[in-house]
């Protein structure tokens, strides 16, 4: 069972969480005069992070604007692995980043991580914290200070691929949770998260600021996810075109992304992805609500074949899902007062988020069980990796997803973390406990087996 503290945190978080969504849904004025096709992407209550593009703690991060005509946004995280030559032992690589992650990580519990019990036996790791270590930078000679444009006059300081030490690493698009109506891409809690991931799965996280409900209902998040893939795909084409102009020129390659601008003169070719990013492995991640909006990209991603070139999604990590529906499932009759997002809770989201004339439980956005959903058919999805929780009320829904892709010969795993709720591995309060971490770990062993050049990996 949740610690006392788990449950008490749960009781408070509910408890706000439910006030500030009757609030938006009774002063339906205060909503019209915020709404506007630009929209919002956090709220004034949530603890943000701010970028730092050096790698001061191993992964250097960016906060990007990409669509003029509205709020989307995006926050970049760049393992510094990105550093290591491309003919780098790659054991050691993978030996020093285990050693370092580890030791980053708090241990809650004497007995070490438990970790999940799906593969059969339960293991346990003996973690040592650590407070004095930091990560460097696998860059053969490179420090972090190397990296960083150093000036006294307060100019740009974060890491520039000058260097033609760089290596390719996959991208991992990533939606937060929040119901819709909450959650930030550059938030506390959504910033740490991604940077275990960047880490552990040896990726660039794109985390996606989709705008908010009820500002802006169905189907404006989900769009926003289709726009940042169809935004990779074009910072992948130019980088192309500014390579080639770059040959033709006979000029550095550090010079090139000057020759690619728009009428004012700026860049647009962002450097990071350009230097680093390997479009032709991508993975969608979305945790909770995100889930629902990584399964939409990956199916409009399906649809728009060699329109996203050269991007390609691979694979998806489907977390929590936010699934419901009119019949109600065995958990969701169970469970359906249980920890954090009780099932009263996410119909008021789900209420903020569908458009009220299209209010439906099940709307193809909210259940992906019901028939006729429309989109590709289930056997062209890309594999699917779900993870549940014991103690969720939406976990029934989820499973059933992942087996009926399983019906047509889809790779679609699911991970049932025992003791665990709705949120464990993303919530701010449970960022830093053992599940979360090995929650994390699981992932990364599964996504390797789509994104490794090397074939499938099982260590870190």
């Amino acid at each position: 069972m949740p610690t006392v503290a788990v449950k008490l945190y749960s009781v408070l978080f509910k408890l706000i969480l439910k006030r500030r969504l009757q609030n938006r849904i009774q002063n339906p004025n205060l909503t019209d005069e915020m709404s506007s096709s630009f929209g919002v992407t956090s709220r004034p209550e949530e603890t943000i992070a701010a970028a730092n593009p050096s790698f001061t703690d191993g992964v250097a991060t960016k906060d990007i604007h990409i669509d003029p005509s509205s709020c989307l946004s995006i926050r970049i995280f760049l393992p510094d692995t990105c550093l290591a030559s491309p003919d780098l032992d790659a054991a050691r690589v993978r030996a020093k980043r285990s050693e370092l992650e580890f030791r980053s990580i708090p241990s809650n519990s004497g007995n070490g991580i438990p970790r999940r019990s799906s593969y059969g036996s339960v293991e346990t790791y003996n973690v040592a914290a650590t407070a004095s270590n930091r990560r460097s930078s696998y860059c053969n000679g490179f420090s972090t200070d190397d990296l960083s444009v150093n000036s006294e006059n307060g100019a740009y300081r974060g890491y520039s691929p000058f260097n033609n030490r760089r290596r390719k690493l996959p991208l991992m698009v990533q939606f937060h949770g929040g119901g819709f109506v909450a959650g930030s891409c550059d938030s506390a809690a959504n910033d740490f998260f991604c940077r275990r991931i960047a880490k552990v799965c040896d990726v660039i996280v794109v985390a996606v600021g989709y705008r908010l409900a009820p500002e802006n209902r169905y189907p404006a998040a989900f769009e926003d996810g289709v726009k940042v893939m169809h935004w990779l795909a074009k910072q992948a084409n130019l980088a192309e075109c500014g390579k080639s102009l770059g040959k033709k020129l006979d000029l550095r390659k550090s010079d090139v992304q000057g020759h690619i601008a728009d009428a004012f003169g700026a860049s647009l070719v962002e450097p990071w992805l350009a230097a680093h990013g390997d479009p032709s492995r991508c993975v969608l991640l979305g945790a909770s609500c995100g889930a629902n909006i990584a399964d939409y990209v990956a199916r409009k991603s399906v649809e728009s074949g060699t329109l996203l070139d050269p991007v390609k999604v691979v694979a998806q990590v489907l977390m929590y899902p936010f699934f419901i529906g009119n019949t109600p499932t065995h958990s969701e009759i169970k469970l359906s007062n249980s920890y954090f997002f009780d099932k009263a809770m996410s119909i008021l989201a789900w209420r903020l988020f569908l458009p009220e004339d299209k209010f439906n439980l099940d709307h193809p956005a909210a259940n992906p069980l019901i028939p006729n959903r429309g989109g590709p058919p289930l056997k062209r999805m890309p594999p699917t990796l779900t993870v549940v929780a014991e103690h969720d009320w939406m976990r029934d829904r989820a499973i059933a997803y992942a087996q009926d892709l399983k019906k047509v010969n889809i790779d679609a795993p699911v991970l049932d973390y025992k003791d665990c709720v709705h949120e464990f591995a993303t919530l701010d309060m449970l960022l830093r406990t053992p599940e979360a971490q090995a929650c994390a770990e699981d992932i990364a062993i599964w996504v390797k087996k789509y994104i490794s050049l090397r074939g499938h990996e099982f260590s870190y």
